[in-house]
């Protein structure tokens, strides 16, 4: 059986989510971003990927790795080098899988 107040705390955060999401649809104005803004926003695609990546690549179980033998920097680097070299997303992700595998797999990195 669930209590009044979470009902009402439940009812409340729906009514916070639904007001703040429609905020840009109720107003009769047409709304821009300033051009920082703007600007900012251009970065955020690869803020995000590099929060997400850069931890799995230096760390293993939360702490930095201590040894130059993981197959994951290498593969990062090798990937990056191809990136910068081609400037293709398929070939970044072969290069970076044709280094890992033989590494972790082969040598056991």
């Amino acid at each position: 059986m669930t209590d009044g107040w979470t009902v009402l705390t439940i009812l409340g955060l729906a009514v916070v989510t639904v007001i703040t999401r429609s905020f840009f649809f109720i107003s009769s104005k047409p709304w821009t971003l300033p051009v920082w803004a703007q600007r900012g926003l251009h970065y955020a695609p690869i803020a995000a990927l590099s929060a997400v990546i850069v931890p799995e690549i230096v760390t293993t179980q939360g702490q930095f790795i201590g040894t130059w033998q993981d197959a994951r920097v290498f593969a990062a680097l090798a990937g990056a080098a191809w990136f910068f070299w081609r400037r293709g997303v398929l070939g970044t992700i072969i290069a970076g899988m044709a280094v890992y595998l033989p590494l972790h797999m082969g040598l056991g990195w």
